[in-house]
This record gives structure tokens, C-alpha cells and sequence, in this order.
């Protein structure tokens, strides 16, 4: 008996460790699987965060290519900007040439039209835009002895009228522009029907737009339509007027104005400049 009992206790000392190790490797896949579950959950976690981010930064290359769009437009206005000055600043220095021949002719026709003037035919304009042919020096004619006084008072009058608007067009050759306001104001109040009327008042709009005015500018070319519509400056007005439109950002104007210029005056100058802007707009 007491051999049977030592056996049934050794064979107990015996399984007993086992039953702990099955408890044990229980308890061990219960941590493992616990785990497992953690870690799948963390790699689910994981997967939105970075599904997250590449949403983010899909979005974030899109607002930055969109802000990339933005500023070549913005680059590409101000190139078209500065293109529309620099037509601008050409156009007025061959108005501005063609203005003084057209003035100095002018003066000479009314010099030799009044009494005491020599009997020359009028010097004509060359193609090239130079008066033709050896000018006559331009001064005041000197009255005959018969000569009566009209005919002294009316050279007078042409010369004094002259004198202003020369005076206000130094002025604004020198960049005196407030100045040449002034001066081609007052020329056009006190000969509002001088064949000259007409071009000072373009100087009074070009004056305003040098000096940024671009509203008042608009204002005075639209004067000069509307009070001297048969006038040859009316399509260089509409175009100033495109031009001045077109820096106050009002690019749908701008563009009304210039096809209204082709339309009304296709065969001028100012017609071609503006057939010009509107094929880069």
C-alpha cells in the first residue's frame, strides 16, 4: 500500500506540471491573440491616418497648382499691360511728330493766306511725314502800307492764338503736365473754334493719362468726340480712351471701345492699333 500510494503521489508531482504548462500555453495564446487584435487594430488606425494624408496632400497640390494658374495670369496681365503702354508711349511719339508738322503746316497756310504774304503755293506734308521742300521762315506777316487794319488785327489774332498753344505744348514736352492742362484748357475756352481746338484737347486727355488720371482722361477724349465728332482725332480719342479703360482694369471697356473704333473708323491708324491689342487679348 504504501508503494502504491509513493507511485499515485510521484505520478500527482508528475502531472501536475503539465496541467500548468497547458494553463500556461492557454494563457499565452489569450495574450497573443489580445495582441494581435491590438496590432490589427493599430494598422487599421495607421491605414486611415495615411489614406488621411494623401487626401490632404492631393488637395494641398491642387490649391497650390490652382495658386501656381493664378499667378501666370496674373503675370501674363501685367505683360499685356505693359505691351498696351508700350503702344501706348509710340503711339504719342508719332502723334506727337506728326502733330508738330501738321501744326507748322498749318501756320504756314494762315501765314500765307493773309495780306503782305508772299505768293508761294502751301509747302505739302512728304510721305515720310517731313514737310516737302525748303520751309519759309515762320513769322508774323508784316502788313503793307496799303494794307488795312482787319487784315493786321486777323494776323495778330492768328499768331497770339498759335503762341498759346504752343505755349501748352512745351509744357507738356517738358512733362509739365498739370501745367499743359491748364494751358490746352484755357486754349480750348477761349477757341473752342480754332482748327486746332480738337488737338489740344487731346493733349488735355493724354496730360491727364500721364499723370494716371485715368477717369478724367476718359472724360476729356469723350469731350472731344462728342464736341468735335468730324474731327481726324476722334480715333486716336477712342483709343486713348481703350487704353486709359484698360489700366482701370476694365478689360470688357476696353475691348467694346476698340471694336466700336473699327467699326466707325476702319481705315485709320488707330483702327490698326486697335485690331492689333485685340489680337493679344
Amino acid at each position: 500500500m504504501r508503494k502504491i500510494a509513493v507511485a499515485l503521489l510521484t505520478a500527482w508531482l508528475v502531472a501536475l506540471p503539465a496541467d500548468a504548462a497547458l494553463f500556461d500555453d492557454d494563457e499565452a495564446r489569450k495574450r497573443i491573440e489580445a495582441t494581435n487584435q491590438r496590432l490589427n487594430l493599430i494598422q487599421r488606425q495607421l491605414e486611415e491616418r495615411m489614406t488621411t494624408l494623401e487626401g490632404q496632400l492631393k488637395s494641398q497640390g491642387l490649391v497650390e497648382l490652382f495658386s501656381q494658374l493664378e499667378q501666370i495670369k496674373a503675370d501674363v496681365s501685367r505683360l499685356r499691360g505693359q505691351i498696351e503702354v508700350l503702344i501706348y508711349e509710340q503711339d504719342q511719339q508719332q502723334k506727337r511728330q506728326r502733330d508738330l508738322y501738321i501744326d507748322l503746316d498749318s501756320r504756314l497756310r494762315k501765314i500765307e493766306g493773309t495780306p503782305g504774304a508772299s505768293g508761294a503755293a502751301p509747302q505739302s506734308i512728304a510721305p515720310g511725314g517731313a514737310p516737302s521742300g525748303s520751309l519759309p521762315p515762320v513769322a508774323p506777316p508784316i502788313a503793307s502800307a496799303g494794307a488795312g487794319a482787319p487784315a493786321g488785327s486777323a494776323a495778330a489774332a492768328v499768331t497770339t492764338e498759335q503762341r498759346a498753344y504752343d505755349a501748352a505744348l512745351d509744357q507738356f514736352k517738358a512733362g509739365s503736365f498739370p501745367a499743359a492742362i491748364v494751358g490746352f484748357t484755357s486754349f480750348v475756352k477761349t477757341y473752342p473754334k480754332s482748327p486746332l481746338a480738337p488737338s489740344a484737347q487731346h493733349w488735355i486727355g493724354n496730360a491727364q493719362f500721364a499723370q494716371r488720371d485715368y477717369r478724367a482722361a476718359i472724360a476729356s477724349q469723350r469731350q472731344l468726340v462728342t464736341a468735335y465728332p468730324d474731327s481726324t482725332k476722334v480715333p486716336d480719342a477712342l483709343l486713348n480712351i481703350a487704353t486709359a479703360q484698360f489700366e482701370l482694369g476694365d478689360s470688357a471697356a476696353s475691348r467694346r471701345t476698340l471694336e466700336d473704333l473699327i467699326a466707325k473708323h476702319p481705315q485709320s491708324e488707330a483702327a490698326a492699333r486697335a485690331r492689333q491689342r485685340l489680337a493679344i487679348r
